[in-house]
């Protein structure tokens, strides 16, 4: 199907998918702090 460039194209499929996979970690851990951070701000303040 991919012929003779099968590991190169693979390889850029597997680099993609795991550096987006990362991507969507860091956010969603960066935005569960941020809703902890607001949420101890808002009591503070409340």
């Amino acid at each position: 199907m991919l012929g003779e460039y099968a590991p190169f194209v693979l390889a850029a499929y597997g680099v993609t998918i795991a550096l987006v996979g990362g991507l969507v970690a860091l956010s969603v851990w960066r935005g569960a702090r941020v809703r902890a951070a607001l949420e101890k701000v808002e009591r503070k303040d409340g």
